[in-house]
């Protein structure tokens, strides 16, 4: 069996920064465990497998692997997909013509929009496919344990740590300082105690520093996924914009950041997110981002 495959560097305008994603184009036939054991052979934070659509009007059915479980929704796979098929042009025999894409995904369905510089495809935008739910705070000294920092590190006059979700789960927790965020590491026994995968995705760190690049900076760590450090998390920063905006005291409001991520392990990101409140309630969360191609290839299974 021949696999086609093709991977790309997302939320980066530069090869070798960024996010590297693996798109498996035609994994019609595979197997869970068969992808699973292709995504651990890639060794990325995430490889993607395009199935045709169960519903004719949807452009694929898209799972999504780390090397260790299948994620239900993921940022930087879904807009590296939708970069991926736009430049191919068809998914199973089928064009894919206009700028909306739809993916069938085990949240729901994800619809992004492609961007353009001229005619030719730079990336895509994707609309998180549940809304904004915020879960239970997580004890200080848990965050402080897991990523290796001082409690009092911790920033806690806006939020207390918690699980928020668009679609994956998360623990959030602003830091107090730049230092600080740049020192963080992630221990695998404090995760596997308190924060199983099947509770959390991972941890993801933040500071709000504006700074020429960026209003925000993160770090993501999930090391029980088999990812020690993510150079860009789109579905927790697609969470992170959407918190930010229901603490503001606005009931309607329309909140823009840009986020980087990935620049304290040398892969530069940069997200642009956007979270729409209305009536106090935040109603919409987005996430776009740039990509490059890098390789093509195939994958012959025995």
């Amino acid at each position: 069996m021949r696999l086609s495959f093709v991977t790309v560097d997302v939320f980066t305008d530069s090869q070798f920064g960024g996010n590297p994603l693996a798109v498996v184009l035609n994994a019609e036939g595979l197997s869970a465990q068969q992808m699973q054991a292709i995504a651990a052979e890639f060794n990325l934070s995430e490889t993607t497998f395009v199935l045709p659509p169960k519903t004719p009007d949807h452009t694929a059915q898209v799972r999504i692997f780390t090397p260790r479980a299948e994620m239900p929704f993921a940022g930087h796979p879904n807009v590296g997909t939708a970069f991926v098929l736009a430049r191919e042009g068809e998914c199973y025999g089928r064009p894919i013509t206009g700028d909306t894409l739809v993916f069938e995904e085990l949240a729901g369905l994800v619809r992004m929009e492609l961007s353009r510089k001229g005619p030719a495809v730079t990336g895509a935008q994707l609309a998180a496919p549940q809304k904004l739910a915020i879960g239970d705070t997580v004890r200080l000294e848990v965050v402080a344990a897991a990523c290796g920092i001082p409690v009092a590190a911790i920033e806690t006059n806006h939020h207390q740590p918690c699980i928020a979700s668009c679609g994956a789960p998360f623990v959030f927790a602003e830091l107090k300082e730049r230092r600080v965020l740049a020192s963080a590491r992630p221990y695998v026994d404090v995760f596997a105690q308190h924060l199983p995968k099947d509770l959390v995705a991972g941890i993801h760190l933040y500071v709000q520093n504006r700074e020429e690049i960026a209003d925000i900076q993160a770090r993501m760590f999930a090391p029980l996924h088999g990812i020690t450090e993510d150079p860009a998390t789109g579905s927790a920063n697609v969470a992170l914009i959407g918190l930010l905006a229901r603490l503001q005291p606005k009931p309607d409001l329309r909140l823009t950041k840009v986020i980087a991520q990935g620049f304290d392990m040398g892969r530069p990101s940069l997200l642009r997110a956007l979270a729409e409140k209305e009536a106090g309630t935040v109603s919409a969360t987005y996430i776009e981002g740039s990509c490059v191609p890098v390789m093509r290839g195939f994958l012959d299974l025995a």
